[in-house]
């Protein structure tokens, strides 16, 4: 098993890896996408969500008791909510969002015991939900959203 700083380690390398990507797209590539797929302007919008969201998730984990429940959100209503412009909005906030909460997140992560990577909630959707199965997910989220905007960016599905 890995160690917490490992786990850090791993985390921060994701956010890295993603903002670099997000850094080399151009604004006139921002909008390309293959059918029915998101747009590298719409994965940027939906990383800065999905983080802010896992920022409080982290949070709930560590400070509420065992078993509060971590409410999970339909991430495709978002992207369709036209209030929200993943269609249009820049992208500038949506990433200083994510380094944001990501950086606020890591924090936490390198002042863990490995003790605490057993605490859980109650996801809405994913039933027990433990800190390290969050510090899986939120590892790969950037790196699967990375493929995605690469993808979105050469118009493949």
């Amino acid at each position: 098993m890995k160690n917490i700083n490992e786990l850090a380690d791993e985390y921060e390398s994701a956010t890295s890896y993603f903002a670099k990507l997000v850094e080399g797209v151009a604004p006139t590539q921002l909008d390309i996408k293959a059918p029915g797929q998101w747009s590298a302007r719409q994965v940027i919008h939906h990383m800065a969500d999905s983080e802010a969201q896992s920022y409080a998730r982290l949070r709930r984990l560590l400070a509420e008791p065992e078993g509060s429940l971590i409410q999970g959100y339909d991430e495709s209503a978002w992207a369709q909510a036209q209030i929200l412009g993943y269609d249009e909005l820049p992208v500038a906030n949506s990433l200083a969002v994510l380094l944001s909460v990501r950086a606020a997140s890591l924090d936490l992560i390198r002042r863990m015991k490995p003790s605490d990577l057993d605490k859980f909630g109650l996801h809405s959707e994913r039933g027990k939900f433990t800190i390290s199965q969050w510090l899986d997910a939120y590892s790969d989220h950037p790196r699967d959203h990375g493929a995605q905007l690469e993808r979105a960016l050469q118009g493949l599905p």
